[in-house]
């Protein structure tokens, strides 16, 4: 009888410590549960915010090649300006150093 109610006792303990941490564990994971969903959005919000940069500085830098091509042309039709009017130097050089090789002295001493 008395080994019954010795037994009894220790499976009564045994169940309540296994209640016990049963209950502790599914706390244990509902917390790692939220845990993890927090830390999934926090991920994604991450992703979210470089995919934005990422695609800023991209729109950035199109702005920025834009302005330089545009500089590049302004260039371009500068120096064919300066080409369409200036065909002719050379031999415009060559004339004013012609008369300036063969001048006569002013002063004649």
């Amino acid at each position: 009888m008395t080994l019954l109610i010795i037994g009894l006792s220790l499976s009564i303990c045994a169940i309540g410590v296994l209640y016990y941490l049963n209950n502790q564990l599914k706390k244990r994971l509902e917390r790692n549960n939220k845990a993890l969903l927090i830390l999934q959005q926090e991920f994604t919000q991450y992703q979210v915010d470089q995919d934005k940069l990422i695609r800023e500085g991209i729109t950035t830098r199109e702005i920025r090649f834009d302005r330089v091509a545009k500089c590049i042309k302004k260039n371009e039709e500068f120096i064919n300006i300066v080409n369409k009017k200036h065909k002719d130097l050379p031999d415009t050089i060559r004339k004013v150093v012609g008369h300036i090789e063969f001048a006569r002295p002013l002063d004649k001493k």
